[in-house]
């Protein structure tokens, strides 16, 4: 896909996050003289182009009362690993999972899963659920919990020159 100019500006608007109104792409419209059809039909096209591989939010947990975070790192058969991440994925205490290489011999762990609590203990609660409901008993595993919050945002390129939008900030817990 060929990205106009307009297109280009469009992709700038929402780098910076989707303003907080009950019509979001009808401001970012206005903004750049689209309508809110338009907005909508360009990032529709961009999604289908690839362009745009996704949109997402990014959601503040901590100013939510989530304020114990764990990466849980799992050492799973290579041939098992989709099977088993698909059933944590299944589970709402997940909020994010994926896979790494493993880093032998001090490394083990080849899948990742992201729980939030409001407190500790519910986060081990929730990871021995896990456990349970996905036959990981017997698996090797390590819980990391957050010892310090950074700021999560995605990722941004330098497409126009722009002022920013208003946006919610993001801070995530980050894993050590």
């Amino acid at each position: 896909m060929d990205l106009t100019p307009v297109d280009r500006r469009l992709l700038d608007e929402i780098q910076g996050g989707l303003p907080l109104v009950h019509r979001p792409y009808a401001t970012i419209g206005k903004r750049i003289g689209l309508g809110e059809t338009e907005v909508v039909a360009r990032l529709q096209a961009m999604m289908e182009s690839g362009v745009i591989k996704r949109l997402g939010v990014v959601v503040r947990h901590h100013e939510l009362g989530y304020r114990a975070n764990a990466m849980t790192v799992w050492d799973i058969a290579d041939e098992k690993v989709q099977e088993v991440a698909a059933r944590l994925l299944r589970n709402p205490a997940v909020t994010l999972c994926y896979r790494r290489p493993r880093r032998l011999p001090d490394w083990p762990y080849n899948l990742f899963c992201m729980i939030h609590g409001r407190h500790r203990e519910e986060v081990l609660a929730q990871i021995e659920a896990l456990k349970e409901s996905c036959d990981l008993k017997d698996c090797r595993h390590a819980v990391l919990f957050s010892k310090r919050r950074f700021k999560q945002c995605g990722a941004h390129y330098p497409l126009a020159a722009r002022t920013p939008a208003p946006r919610l900030e993001s801070a995530h817990a980050a894993h050590g």
